[in-house]
């Protein structure tokens, strides 16, 4: 038997019927149109990285804005801390696609509004195809609901590229069972009850939900209101409303109340006593249930 998207054969592709290998020619069929956003689609068996990889390509000037690259299995897949993002092959969705921005007038200052937009086509792509809720942690966490607990289903990193290009990584739990969590407070799609755990359409309904977003955001200039992408996300960010633990650079902490994201991307935290602390960056951890 020939696998779907041509690979090698020795790497064992078929050996769980649960987890079948993606068809790449059927999703480039799908989704790379000539007046659309994606202009190819790649999958390969393994790598180290899907970021690394597409950000070494776009500094190559070997990759267009619109690319995507999909492993089944990564080793070295990344996240945000440089924290490792490990799965079982053909578990999960892993992939990083290549956009600029720039070329659509997007002003730089606005480009960190992209991990955000990304986990807004995400979540909106999984309740449509898969019937999962799926909440944002800010800045770039996927969270989902497993027996009652907030669990941590997925993340996103985004990287700066040369050629004024930025790659967005996604790392997906979709089909991981109870005794393949990496961590406790890790979960899945199909954990959280999901009604499809095909990797392929959910792949599909994730890429066309961020071509929209990524279309109306830059026909927007980048702007988070006009493109309607600044009320989406607070809509569906569990961390507002919450107190939260900020664990900022240099070693400091923010406690307090998440009330907001700001115009340009940034979480607002209003401690107990003293001003509110917009933060840009940081390592967010909950204290209390939503």
């Amino acid at each position: 038997m020939t696998p779907r998207d041509g690979s090698d054969a020795h790497d064992n592709r078929w050996s769980d019927l649960d987890r079948p290998p993606l068809g790449a020619a059927g999703l480039r069929r799908s989704l790379v149109r000539g007046e659309g956003l994606w202009s190819s689609v790649e999958v390969v068996p393994r790598t180290g990285s899907t970021n690394t990889d597409l950000v070494e390509r776009a500094a190559a000037g070997s990759a267009q804005e619109g690319a995507v690259l999909v492993a089944e299995e990564q080793s070295a897949g990344r996240g945000r801390l440089d924290r490792r993002w490990s799965a079982p092959p053909r578990s999960g969705l892993f992939f990083s696609v290549l956009v600029k921005p720039g070329e659509h007038e997007v002003p730089v200052e606005r480009w960190g509004w992209l991990p955000l937009l990304t986990g807004v086509a995400v979540a909106t792509a999984l309740s449509s195809s898969a019937g999962v809720d799926t909440a944002l942690k800010w800045p770039n966490d996927l969270l989902v609901t497993v027996g009652g607990e907030e669990r941590k289903a997925g993340g996103i990193l985004a990287e700066a590229s040369g050629g004024g290009g930025v790659v967005i990584g996604v790392g997906l739990n979709v089909s991981l069972r109870a005794d393949e969590l990496p961590v406790p407070g890790a979960g899945s799609l199909a954990l959280a009850g999901a009604k499809v755990v095909d990797r392929e359409p959910v792949l599909r309904a994730v890429l066309r939900s961020f071509e929209r977003w990524y279309v109306e955001w830059c026909a927007a200039e980048g702007d988070p209101g006009l493109s309607r992408l600044q009320e989406t996300y607070a809509a569906g960010c569990a961390t507002l409303g919450r107190s939260v633990r900020a664990i900022l650079p240099g070693a400091r902490e923010v406690v307090g109340e998440a009330v907001a994201v700001d115009g340009d991307g940034r979480l607002v935290i209003a401690p107990a006593e003293g001003e509110r602390v917009s933060v840009a960056a940081g390592d967010i951890v909950h204290l209390r249930p939503a």
